[in-house]
């Protein structure tokens, strides 16, 4: 079985804009870097390494390997990523089902899998494959998307619940994608907490988007929605979250406004687990 995550805490994604705010906020526990801006050959940047000997766990964020590929995973970019890992010591890696390229092509966006039995053994397949190579375990996380493929043989809680079962993996929940996805295709983001095996969740993701043109875009450049944020509460008031992850790419706010966005998001946490606490005694 998978081995589980060790708490995380609050956490923020690395960005080179976010470093003297991230270094000077004492309650975070660990940092999300993005796996391909960092050569696993290179020295570790100083800012990062600042952060690992106050003891913050680095977790590298992948968006390259593709696993819903036809083909299995690159072995270079597996290598590269495995060494990320040994380097930063971190406790497990992280990357998106979805595939980003075909045929030697590159589709430079993180396009959504055909939920069907075929598609879903592949995935499976190439995980596996990811994993074997890893000393790490892996966290994959659920995309945004503004389609389905058409003929789908099953709905996303269901797709995600059978390749985390089926590939022993654990889970990097965005919640800001189920928000998204909810609003676009329809659903209830409640409800679709309720189909997931919550127990392999590693990390949570949360992040801003926008209305554009009838359809809502997850950005990374907005603040976090309050229905996120409620998403969040909802969540942790139901399970054991290791931690819950700030994703700020673009469009970098104010200091005052990025802590102000984490204290919300740490708010939000507290009253879930006070809930869960709660229900727990009776």
């Amino acid at each position: 079985m998978t081995k589980r995550t060790p708490p995380l805490g609050l956490g923020i994604g690395w960005r080179p804009e976010l470093a003297l705010v991230i270094d000077r906020r004492r309650d975070l526990g660990f940092v999300e870097v993005m796996a391909e801006d960092f050569d696993p050959a290179m020295p570790i940047p100083a800012p990062i390494q600042v952060l690992r000997e106050r003891g913050l766990a680095i977790v590298p964020h992948g968006v390259s390997l593709s696993l819903g590929s036809a083909a299995p995973p690159d072995p270079e970019r597996l290598r590269a990523l495995a060494r990320l890992a040994k380097r930063f010591d971190a406790p497990l890696v992280s990357e998106h089902l979805a595939f980003v390229r075909g045929g030697g092509i590159e589709a430079g966006h993180l396009l959504p899998l055909p939920r069907t039995e075929e598609a879903l053994e592949l995935l499976v397949t190439n995980i596996k494959e990811a994993q074997k190579a890893l000393p790490v375990p892996l966290a994959l996380e659920n995309i945004a998307t503004l389609f389905d493929w058409p003929h789908a043989e099953m709905d996303e809680a269901t797709f995600l619940t059978e390749i985390l079962e089926r590939s022993d993996a654990l889970l990097l929940l965005d919640l800001e994608n189920v928000y998204a996805n909810c609003r676009n295709l329809g659903g209830e983001p409640a409800r679709f907490l309720d189909r997931l095996p919550l127990e392999r969740i590693a990390y949570v993701h949360v992040g801003g988007g926008v209305d554009r043109a009838g359809l809502y875009h997850d950005t990374h450049a907005h603040p976090v929605p309050a229905l996120v944020l409620q998403l969040l509460e909802e969540l942790c008031a139901r399970a054991v979250v290791p931690g819950v992850l700030l994703e700020r790419d673009d469009a970098f706010p104010t200091a005052a406004e990025l802590n102000a966005e984490l204290d919300a998001i740490a708010g939000a946490v507290a009253l879930g687990n006070e809930r869960r606490t709660m229900n727990c005694a009776f």
